[in-house]
């Protein structure tokens, strides 16, 4: 892995594959729906749609068949902390894909006619999210656990906020937070550090963009988020075929080397079939066809929470079966499975350079550093029992927030059980 800043402040790293013939470069930019009020809730998700709708140099049909055109693929995605630009393409066109995707970052104009377009596909996405119950679930969950606050907030905005957003809004916020110091390029495959940093630096160029005002970058602020939603249940009413359950207890913040553990305790209850959730749910009962355990972690701020889909009618046996589970492991055998568990999943996750580029982009972000393949499996391998008994008795008993969508009038049968 290499690592360069450039004088205004954008970092490039890369990791370098030989045996490949593809190449992965993605823009990482320090902003996500954290980082918006209550007037902007959904800017960043809004912003990611709007920047693929044309450039000075690009129509929206020109950026997408440009990486078409030899093959390639290019996406986005936002999260609460981040929004990410990505394109994959056979390496001799990794100078197109830097182009064209650096040229979304310094050069989108954004039309007041596109904002309107567009405004009415995150409308869809939101009416598509609030359709799936097994995918509305999770936000009902995190608005519950973290109240209203900017982590609470769901990353598509809302129905009135993104109704209500105007071009001069979207493209202040652009402006404001798309700046040099707040930019992570990274590229995995057949490439080389050197040449990938004299393209970064031409390609954002344009405009002026490498000379603003350089301010250096600073790692998101580690503050502890307040969690108003331990002991709360959040129920919605809904016909559906299946109960939906999140069940979440406090994890960890992203800074919080006791990740490590935490990860291993996730893959013990719930992180496959040989684990206590599936086992004890699925295998045994037949209650459920998915169900699964899963933590996020932010900067100051985490979440282990545990997911059910199964009938209305055995929504409070789940539920209690979940809580029946959660004790620390003393079986070494169980822990030893789930350090291979997880060690085996990392390896395996980067069998392909897209993978790759995502692993140091997010960790040159978020942690300011990129651990290297053996250093992350030597921080797995070193967890001890006593660590992961240790987190356990952190989270596991305290008061859980309860999130449910199903065909129920009544909350009493489910506050009963938190």
């Amino acid at each position: 892995m290499a690592r360069t800043v450039l004088p205004s402040g954008v970092r490039i790293v890369t990791e370098e594959e030989k045996s490949v013939r593809s190449a992965a470069f993605g823009i990482w930019v320090n902003v996500g729906s954290r980082d918006e009020s209550n007037s902007t809730a959904g800017a960043s998700h809004f912003l990611e749609h709007l920047l693929f709708k044309g450039t000075k140099k690009r129509s929206s049909l020109e950026i997408s068949s440009a990486i078409e055109a030899v093959g390639g693929e290019t996406n986005a995605f936002t999260s609460k902390e981040y929004t990410c630009f990505y394109a994959r393409v056979i390496d001799k066109y990794l100078p197109l894909a830097v182009d064209v995707i650096c040229d979304l970052i310094t050069s989108s104009v954004i039309k007041p006619v596109d904002v309107d377009a567009e405004r009415k596909v995150v409308l869809e996405e939101i009416a598509m999210r609030d359709d799936d119950p097994s995918d509305l679930i999770h936000d009902l969950f995190l608005e519950k656990y973290y109240g209203d606050s900017p982590l609470g907030r769901p990353i598509l905005g809302t129905v009135d906020s993104i109704s209500t957003m105007n071009r001069n809004t979207v493209f202040n916020y652009y402006k404001n937070q798309y700046l040099p110091e707040n930019i992570v390029v990274a590229v995995a495959g057949n490439i080389k550090h050197r040449k990938v940093v004299d393209l970064v630096e031409q390609a954002l160029s344009i405009d002026g963009f490498l000379s603003q005002t350089k301010r250096d970058y600073k790692l998101r602020q580690s503050s502890k988020s307040k969690v108003p939603g331990k002991g709360k249940l959040t129920l919605l009413s809904k016909k559906t075929e299946q109960a939906h359950i999140v069940y979440g207890v406090p994890g960890v913040a992203r800074e919080d080397k006791s990740r490590f553990a935490l990860s291993i305790l996730s893959s013990a209850i719930g992180g496959g079939m040989s684990s206590r959730l599936f086992q004890e749910i699925r295998e045994k009962r037949g209650l459920a066809y998915s169900t699964y355990a899963y933590s996020q972690q932010f900067a100051g701020s985490g979440v282990l929470s545990f997911y059910v889909g199964c009938k209305p009618d055995k929504a409070q046996e789940a539920i209690k079966i979940i809580q029946s589970i959660l004790f620390p492991s003393h079986d070494r055998k169980e822990i030893e499975r789930a350090k291979g568990a997880v060690s085996g999943a990392l390896v395996l996750s980067q069998e392909d350079t897209g993978s790759r580029m995502t692993r140091i982009g997010k960790s040159e972000l978020v942690y300011g550093q990129v651990l290297s393949f053996d250093e992350i499996l030597r921080e797995i391998s070193e967890v001890t029992s006593e660590q992961i008994k240790e987190i356990a008795s952190k989270t596991l008993p305290v008061s859980p927030t309860l999130a449910v969508v199903g065909p129920f009038n009544s909350r009493s049968k489910f506050e009963r059980l938190i």
